[in-house]
């Protein structure tokens, strides 16, 4: 191998939504910094099952208004 080509692999704190923390090995940042997660498996909806649709200037009224006759008929 190459020397001094490769990141500075270190340790790090991550701090997840909920506050937990935990130390993991990275070569994100500097030794000793923390990475804050703005999603993580306890909220992502993947994980979590729960799907929030956020209306986006108007785009999922619209999308509802377009399709609205498609629905199956009782």
């Amino acid at each position: 191998m190459k020397a001094n080509i490769h990141p500075d692999y270190h340790e790090i704190n991550v701090v997840m939504t909920d506050g937990t923390k935990f130390k993991t090995k990275s070569t994100w940042g500097k030794e000793g910094d923390t990475l804050n997660l703005d999603i993580d498996p306890k909220s992502h909806p993947a994980w979590t099952g729960v799907h929030r649709l956020l209306d986006s200037g108007g785009q999922l009224a619209k999308f509802n208004k377009r399709f609205s006759g498609l629905g199956l008929k009782k």
